[in-house]
């Protein structure tokens, strides 16, 4: 796996040298929707770091999980001279009138590990669908049977349901046999973990607590849902995650998550950074491993889809080795437990 990942980082983004030579002038605007989740500040000094070594400029702006305000960032960084944007939108639907305003200023547009559902802009994200799979494999492979709680994400984010629909994937035979019943599920509001944690409560509530595994959309939610299970002296029931968030890892190690699918987000920014710089030099500019793209609504765009690796107690190891995490900060509080944690 730590392989693959490595082959991955070498080859993700390639473009001209004719980019790299304008790249000294070039100015990238990056729109933040929020710095709620841990991940974002590592993806955000990955995409500096791969700026700055092209000799670019990094200009930001955080939309505290507003969409209005998240369109207003995008016209204030065209006012900057942003050459290329990277975006996280907030809201996939409401972000359109920001890519026609950059569109219209021949700006190139990177929509950056969300979906914009538009063929002006360039999607990049890891197979979102595959993570949806990954989880939904770990937790059934802990839990074969019994009552099932499915933490959704964002309703704004199609992210949330392409997850979704993998999870459902692996699931559907379980389902079919009876072995498995989904008891309910629930959308979290902005990803944001006190939403998660709320919903779960209330699922626990409604079900007398009889609830066998969760499936958790991101780390993000899995805190909450591991927080209102340690509530009710339920924690070690499969829960599920994603972003390889250290507090996620740590509950790996511990015992109270079952799987977080590490999505490294520093091989995810340097590609924006990299991808942003060659297509501000050349908005025909071919990106390596990218594809030619369709929405589940039927929109044509090109896509690089980056590998995900399902972290669980048998390869924790693998984020140590990568230096995504510490063995101290990954084994806190853990006594006796998996590898390296032993």
């Amino acid at each position: 796996m730590h392989k693959s990942i490595i082959a991955a980082a070498i080859a993700v983004a390639g473009f001209n040298s004719a980019a790299l030579a304008d790249s000294h002038s070039v100015t990238v605007g990056v729109s933040w929707s929020n710095f709620q989740e841990e991940r974002w500040k590592t993806d955000e000094a990955a995409i500096k770091a791969a700026l700055e070594a092209a000799g670019a400029t990094y200009v930001s702006a955080d939309a505290q999980s507003s969409s209005a305000k998240q369109l207003s960032d995008v016209e204030s960084l065209i006012a900057q001279g942003a050459d290329a944007l990277i975006i996280l939108a907030q809201d996939a639907a409401a972000i359109g009138p920001a890519v026609e305003a950059a569109a219209n200023e021949g700006i190139p547009v990177v929509a950056y590990d969300r979906l914009i559902e538009d063929s002006r802009a360039f999607y990049l994200t890891f197979d979102n669908v595959e993570v949806g799979r990954m989880q939904a494999r770990a937790v059934l492979a802990e839990q074969p049977s019994g009552n099932y709680v499915m933490i959704k994400g964002s309703p704004t984010d199609p992210n949330a349901d392409f997850l979704r629909a993998g999870q459902q994937e692996v699931l559907q035979a379980a389902l079919d046999s009876g072995a498995i019943t989904i008891v309910d599920e629930a959308y979290t509001d902005g990803w944001l973990p006190a939403n998660a944690q709320r919903n779960m409560e209330q699922i626990l509530t409604a079900n007398d607590n009889n609830v066998d595994a969760v499936v958790a959309s991101n780390d993000g939610t899995a805190g909450g849902v591991v927080a209102a299970l340690t509530a009710q002296g339920m924690e070690g029931i499969p829960v599920s995650g994603q972003d390889g968030d250290h507090a996620a890892l740590n509950r790996v190690a511990l015992g109270t998550q079952t799987v977080s699918v590490w999505k490294d987000a520093r091989e995810l920014g340097k590609s924006a950074g990299e991808i942003a710089v060659a297509l501000a030099a050349d908005e025909n500019a071919e990106v390596e491993g990218s594809i030619a793209w369709t929405s589940g609504t039927g929109t044509d765009m090109t896509a690089l889809f980056l590998p995900p690796v399902p972290v669980t107690a048998d390869n924790l190891s693998v984020v140590t080795d990568a230096g995504w995490i510490s063995v101290e900060a990954l084994c806190q509080g853990v006594t006796n437990g998996p590898a390296p944690c032993n």
